[in-house]
């Protein structure tokens, strides 16, 4: 069958809206109905070249839709059940899966490659096999996926609201009260207030933290913090040191997330500055793979005990935490509405990326035309 999709051919060039071919699901496959995608930053690094992925690439890894039809050995899902697709794949049965780490499921293995489980590419076009951001590809109208990469909610769950919570809420969500380990009292510092961090604020302070410290460069940013959970607010982690040691009578923060767009040297030594004795380091945002960006004093992080902590999709097992998330959202202890700044079509995605980097959206959505 074909499809509209937004593909990638060469890094630094906008992103072309084009009709591929997609083939039917094999064994362990599902046809998915994209209805709702996610404008998400990590996209932005396989188009900028951050990150170096095969070429070309359907991007789009946030995304929720129903399921239209399903392959062979398909035992997850059925056909008109409502999904939200997880960026990161779980098998349930590999090493990382069986231990309660799905969010490092050796399926994700081929993430910037984009071929399913055995190397299969379901999508081609004009330059032949095209790979899938995350094996997903959601900036497409249809798709042809893994299982492992979608979770069943309920019928009534609003889709255009859940979709984000196949990457971005969790990663910053789980920052928070996963690989932070965040405790009532605990004085916590978020460095970068975009799509992730605003849910590490949210996290935060529903994890019942004393000061919730948002660092970020514009002024939209910072008071959508304070709206969602944040007790103070800062332009740059230089203004934020004073008034942290004040908060906390010199003991610094408890734990520092780092959620900018980029990850630099930098960041890395803000967050390292801003927290005390025993304080965790949550490293959560990107840069290319091979930038060297952690230079800090090893015998002050040896003498404090401090911490530093790689966090991927914030530690969270998608089959429970994705239902979960949705469960707080319902009740009103996760705000999702409040976070989607703006909605596109697929044609309008340059659009969207332009918003984002701009600093106009926390949270950009595609809508589907079907």
């Amino acid at each position: 069958m074909k499809t509209q999709a937004a593909v990638v051919y060469e890094p630094g060039k906008p992103i072309e809206i084009e009709e591929v071919e997609l083939d039917r699901p094999r064994d362990g496959e599902v046809l998915i109905r994209y209805l709702y995608a996610g404008l998400c930053h990590s996209d932005v690094h396989i188009a900028h070249g951050d990150l170096e992925a095969r070429l070309p690439m359907v991007l789009g890894h946030e995304g929720a839709g129903v399921i239209e039809e399903v392959g062979p050995g398909v035992t997850r899902v059925k056909p008109g059940d409502h999904v939200v697709c997880s960026f990161i794949p779980n098998c349930g049965v590999c090493r990382y899966c069986a231990n309660g780490q799905q969010s490092i499921c050796d399926l994700g293995a081929t993430l910037l490659e984009g071929s399913l489980p055995g190397g299969r590419f379901p999508i081609t076009g004009r330059s032949g096999e095209y790979g899938a951001m995350c094996l997903l590809g959601t900036f497409s109208q249809y798709g042809v996926i893994h299982q492992s990469s979608v979770v069943k909610v309920d019928d009534d769950v609003p889709l255009d609201k859940a979709v984000l919570v196949g990457c971005g809420v969790p990663t910053g969500w789980g920052s928070a009260i996963n690989t932070a380990e965040v405790k009532p009292g605990d004085t916590v510092v978020i460095l970068g207030v975009g799509g992730i961090g605003i849910n590490a604020v949210q996290a935060s302070a529903f994890a019942g933290a004393k000061n919730v410290v948002a660092i970020d460069p514009l002024a939209n940013k910072r008071a959508k913090a304070q709206e969602l959970g944040a007790t103070h607010v800062f332009a740059s982690a230089g203004e934020a040191l004073q008034t942290v040691s004040d908060l906390t009578h010199g003991q610094m923060a408890d734990s520092a997330i780092l959620t900018p767009g980029l990850l630099t040297t930098e960041n890395v030594a803000d967050g390292f500055n801003l927290v005390g004795k025993a304080g965790i380091v949550v490293l959560t945002a990107l840069n290319k793979l091979d930038a060297v960006n952690i230079q800090l004093p090893g015998s002050i992080m040896t003498l404090f005990r401090k911490q530093l902590r790689g966090s991927l999709f914030g530690d969270c097992n998608p089959t429970t935490d994705i239902p979960r998330l949705l469960g707080l959202y319902r009740n009103g202890n996760l705000k999702l509405d409040e976070i989607v700044t703006r909605t596109y079509r697929l044609d309008e995605v340059n659009r969207g990326y332009e918003d984002l980097l701009n600093g106009e959206n926390v949270r950009g959505v595609v809508i589907h035309e079907h």
